[in-house]
């Protein structure tokens, strides 16, 4: 990821947020990241059901 986004429509499951922003092309792109301290997991997805389904999967070694 590229610079600060502003993103839209942030979710929470469990210490994973999910959120909606637009990438330097234009595209809309969705975000899951892990808020627990030292997991590191993010990832980015094409689609918001991705997205949600790996915030719903994420096991956090953190926690």
């Amino acid at each position: 990821m590229f610079g600060n986004r502003k993103f839209r429509r942030v979710t929470r499951t469990g210490p994973v947020q999910v959120g909606t922003a637009y990438d330097n092309r234009g595209r809309e792109k969705h975000t899951a990241a892990c808020t627990a301290p030292r997991c590191g997991f993010s990832a980015e997805y094409d689609s918001r059901s991705a997205a949600e389904l790996a915030a719903r999967t994420h096991r956090c070694p953190a926690h």
